[in-house]
């Protein structure tokens, strides 16, 4: 059997690679599909094949599929761009014969209302349509997403956003690569909801001023003001917007969820809270 990860140079697709060699499969039964072969040298070390896999090239997927078991679609990080590219994918595997095909969505994506959400359920439509077992791996927000700020907020005394006090089922990109590599392994059709131990950002601020013993708190903002504030941060408008909207769509609760899905797949509790800040204080 041989498994394929595409994005396997990014931070999750590298952990589901580790996953899956610490689950017991052999190095040379994984494949890593890269964009940029030159930055998988890590992965070749290990004893993985590297073939190259660009979304926006088609040809490179059918070779990069070839003899595949088991894929598991990492979705792209071009916002915009990422249902013809996922499309693509899709088609390439098909074409290629996988018999299961494992896709990282987002929380709820058929229901939820954040902005992120319209590409990820686009790809499961088109999964759903293509006649290839299918596994949708609904993931909520990572903890790296506020743990990258850690920094800034040590400095300034304060994380921003328009989160009001909304809960957050946020878990590591480690807790998700382990629930995918689990997937994969079982080859289990199904739809998984994926969060970990819910939190406030007034709640995560708390937690690392109690740590680091360094005032820290939350300040809620209007979301044009957030907005603003992530402008000038260097973030390009629309994806500043998005990132705003998104953090009105956390006060509504549209990342929270009380789904065990992630806890049953690894086996174990997800990361808390309080663990994440410690590992990244340290970091």
């Amino acid at each position: 059997m041989t498994i394929a990860v595409t994005g396997a140079t990014g931070h999750l697709g590298r952990l589901v690679v580790e996953a899956l060699i610490s689950r017991g499969v052999a190095p040379g039964e994984i494949v890593a599909a890269v964009r940029d072969t030159g930055k998988a040298a890590r992965l070749a070390a290990l004893g993985v094949q590297v073939r190259e896999a660009d979304y926006d090239r088609p040809e490179t997927l059918a070779t990069a599929f070839a003899g595949i078991d088991r894929l598991l679609l990492i979705s792209g990080n071009e916002v915009g761009k990422r249902v013809p590219q996922h499309t693509a994918a899709i088609e390439a595997a098909r074409a290629a014969g996988v018999g299961f095909l494992a896709y990282t969505s987002i929380l709820r994506a058929d229901t939820t209302r954040v902005g992120l959400a319209p590409e990820h359920l686009a790809t499961e439509q088109v999964i759903a349509a293509a006649g290839i077992p299918f596994a949708l791996l609904r993931n909520g927000w990572y903890i790296e997403n506020y743990t990258g700020q850690f920094g800034t907020a040590l400095s300034t005394g304060a994380f921003l956003g328009s989160a009001r006090d909304g809960r957050i089922a946020a878990a590591t990109r480690a807790d998700f690569a382990e629930a995918a590599a689990a997937v994969l392994l079982s080859a289990e059709p199904g739809v998984y909801e994926l969060g970990g131990e819910a939190f406030t950002m007034a709640e995560l601020a708390a937690e690392v001023a109690r740590q680091s013993g360094t005032p820290v708190e939350y300040r809620d903002l209007p979301v044009a003001e957030y907005q603003a504030v992530l402008v000038g941060a260097g973030l390009p408008e629309q994806y500043a917007g998005l990132l705003a909207d998104t953090d009105t769509k956390i006060a509504e609760g549209e990342l929270d969820t009380d789904s065990d899905d992630l806890t049953r797949l690894i086996g174990r509790p997800a990361t808390s809270l309080a663990d994440a800040v410690a590992t990244a204080l340290k970091n």
